[in-house]
């Protein structure tokens, strides 16, 4: 499994960008002091799976990591590396392009021409060019290998006639030819550029974007065969574990146990509020309580919610999970997160009105005033709400008062800080109702997808949607990467914790 290992220590590194686009395909139709650098992919530092059970977790790790990477960030591809100009790296780089440059233009501008530094850069462009065909465009392999043969281009600069014009000109078109849609226009206007030198500076820098237009274009295409072979080599690995250690289940059928239990006892309820009160929608009451006997597909599903409410005392985590312990626990942090800002959100909107919340730039400034204090907020709660609670009620009563509206008086300023302060008990009513209709939200991602659940977000919910969305998918990706893994484990577990007649009737789905 030596390419599977390469490939999880490579795609395992790459940065979250936007999609890629793959190259036009016509079929048949890295460097010394004289060669500049092409645009450097970057990689995104991020945490690997915690490791609470070497014997257990190594022999799946290497599969799992690159399978959960392609399954939880299908648009994993590379970007170009962003140095800030004014960044000493970035004058530092800068400086250096603009020597090489110079010293070419220098040396083409010479009597006879100086035509070294013109070949390494040619030899690099046509190493870049054939690295951006596919492997059956041999046609358009001997072409450019022809039309740029080093050896014959290096006896006509020995003679003084390189024709560095009519072979930028050549180089181009391929290029043309070559490009992803999205860089027709920068190559496009390479072809407006007179200045020899300038329009070689033009075409490494469109160059490099596009090696990287391939090698994203090479992850997506490969992605889905490298899920589908981790998950079952995966799956096998885990096998082979199970077979030597007969009780390895035994913490997954607990949990699974506690789900099935936990779906025939009714959630502790919070009387409402005033704070609280005439948010929740009726279809989410309906789901809460919902008659539906219990099928296991829904048992697995209240088993992943439950994982995000984990105390990290119990050391009984389910063992087809383990891989997956530090990502849950990242996605439990964001949970809480979003609770404590939906319900800051609710409460000032309580005060606030429609005309205020009606604009996103003022929700937007009360969401970063709120954020900000997140890391605060989980070592020290009290301070870090007082400190939310004073800047929110500054921000509301400025904001009426530039809008000619009447500003808040001085019991309800103090009402609306009391309040916000209380959001760092864990009983507050208004935090323990968002947090509840979270969890639903994700009940119903699991049940219904990410887009569909956003159709119809319980009260309280709306002004975190973009955020519950990023939250939606990264669950859903990671439960369902799991039960592909595992659904035949969890399968026969839950039928001997469901009656049988509901045991045939759905299984849980694994490839």
């Amino acid at each position: 499994m030596a390419r599977t290992a390469e490939w999880a220590d490579t795609i395992s590194k790459m940065p979250d960008v936007e999609g890629s686009v793959p190259p036009k395909d016509h079929g048949e139709a890295e460097s010394g002091p004289c060669k500049p650098e092409t645009s450097a992919p970057t990689q995104e530092d991020k945490s690997g799976p915690m490791d609470p059970a070497p014997c257990l977790t190594e022999p799946v790790n290497e599969a799992s990591t690159l399978s959960n990477e392609t399954e939880m960030r299908p648009d994993l591809h590379m970007d170009e590396k962003i140095v800030p100009p004014s960044s000493v790296e970035g004058k530092v780089k800068e400086t250096m392009h603009n020597a090489f440059w110079d010293h070419l233009k220098e040396q083409l501008s010479a009597s006879p021409p100086d035509f070294s530094c013109a070949l390494e850069l040619l030899k690099e462009i046509k190493e870049i060019l054939l690295s951006l065909l596919l492997p059956r465009q041999n046609r358009l392999r001997s072409e450019i290998e022809e039309a740029l043969d080093m050896d014959f281009l290096k006896q006509e600069a020995e003679h003084g006639g390189l024709d560095v014009p009519y072979l930028s000109k050549y180089i181009l078109n391929m290029m043309t030819l070559l490009c992803a849609p999205v860089r027709d226009e920068e190559v496009q206007k390479l072809e407006n550029i007179a200045d020899p030198v300038r329009l070689l500076r033009g075409i490494f820098q469109v160059l490099g974007l596009m090696k990287m237009d391939m090698v994203n274009y090479t992850i997506q295409s490969l992605q889905p065969r490298l899920q589908e072979h981790s998950i079952q080599y995966e799956r096998a690995k885990f096998q082979e574990l199970l077979n030597k250690q007969p009780g390895l289940l035994d913490h997954t059928t607990k949990w699974l146990t506690q789900a099935a239990a936990d779906l025939t006892t009714p959630p502790p309820s919070c009387p409402d509020t005033p704070d609280a009160s005439g948010v929740a929608g009726t279809s989410s009451r309906e789901a809460i309580n919902s008659p539906e006997p219990v099928s296991p597909a829904m048992v697995l599903s209240q088993g992943f919610l439950n994982l995000l409410l984990w105390d990290p005392e119990n050391e009984e985590f389910p063992e087809t999970l383990l891989t997956d312990r530090t990502r849950l626990q990242e996605l439990e942090s964001q949970l809480h997160q979003l609770t404590i800002l939906a319900s800051v959100l609710l409460v000032a909107s309580s005060f606030s009105g429609s005309v205020l919340f009606g604009s996103p730039q003022f929700v937007d400034k009360l969401k970063r005033i709120t954020k900000s204090l997140m890391e605060e907020f989980n070592s020290r709660p009290e301070e870090a709400m007082l400190t939310v609670s004073e800047q929110v009620s500054q921000e509301i009563h400025q904001s009426l008062k530039n809008m000619g509206l009447v500003a808040l008086s001085s019991d309800n300023t103090a009402s609306l800080i009391g309040q916000l302060q209380n959001i760092a008990k864990k009983e507050n009513c208004v935090r323990s109702v968002i947090d509840q209709r979270i969890h639903l939200f994700l009940k119903c991602c699991l049940v219904l997808g990410v887009q569909r659940s956003l159709l119809d977000l319980p009260g309280g919910l709306t002004l975190i949607e973009t955020e519950l969305a990023e939250l939606g998918q990264k669950f859903v990706s990671l439960t369902h990467h799991n039960q592909q893994v595992f659904g035949p484990y969890y399968t026969e577990i839950l039928q001997s914790l469901i009656s049988p007649a509901q045991a045939l009737e759905t299984k849980v789905e694994s490839p």
